[in-house]
């Protein structure tokens, strides 16, 4: 799906930080915007972060999240899922977020944004579904998605149109990325493939994982 439609941007605000994590309270709780948000380098104007160690900065300005993928949770946790509901900032509709790839660039009415990554589920994630098992069932699932960095900023609302720029050619999507996160090492060559376009964190992860399956590949031979 190469167009598509915002239906929401999503904010938490001070009045909304329900949830409670390991640090304090959290910006999980995202609830629709009335009118136009700018999305600017840092963040989503008026939005809210509490962890901004694990959260936000230039890489993860934005979080969008399909309506698609929304009602799939619907169905699967048995009620409804509403826009903002996983936490997204950008809630959008004909338009594939967790096969987007690592580097492409959307048109998102004025804005133009470039994926960095997939979101990866935490505790207070599940915490604030109310489901304890939702970090498991969410890395199953493999629809994580994506952060994305903000390369021109604009106001945008829900109407605006949503679409493709440009696409690498590594064709590595967020949903595989995941997928390595949660244990398919063998799909870690392939990702590494996008090195150069993930954020600093992604770039970190990566070198991580890939020194981490040297040891591993080490020390079987050494076995062998």
């Amino acid at each position: 799906m190469d167009d598509g439609q915002v239906v929401s941007v999503n904010l938490a605000t001070t009045g909304v930080q329900g949830v409670i994590s390991r640090h304090g309270r959290s910006g999980i709780d995202k609830r629709p915007a009335s009118g136009a948000v700018r999305l600017d380098v840092d963040g989503v104007e008026g939005d809210v972060i509490v962890d901004r160690k694990h959260h936000g900065g230039p890489e993860q300005a934005v979080y969008a999240y399909a309506a698609e993928d929304l009602a799939f949770w619907a169905a699967e946790l048995g009620r409804t899922t509403g826009p903002g509901q996983v936490g997204e900032n950008l809630t959008v509709a004909g338009f594939d977020c967790s096969g987007a790839v690592i580097g492409e660039r959307w048109l998102v009415g004025d804005a133009v944004l470039r994926v960095t990554a997939p979101r990866i589920p935490c505790a207070t994630f599940a915490s604030f579904a109310g489901v304890p098992d939702l970090m498991v069932r969410f890395m199953r699932a493999c629809r994580p998605g994506c952060y994305l960095a903000v390369e021109r900023p604009a106001a945008v609302r829900a109407g605006d149109s949503v679409r493709m720029l440009d696409r690498p050619a590594h064709g590595v999507t967020v949903a595989e990325v995941l997928a390595v996160v949660g244990g398919r090492r063998e799909l870690l060559g392939w990702v590494a493939r996008a090195r150069d376009d993930f954020g600093p964190r992604g770039r970190e992860w990566l070198a991580k994982a890939m020194a981490a399956a040297a040891r591993t590949s080490d020390g079987a031979a050494e076995r062998g």
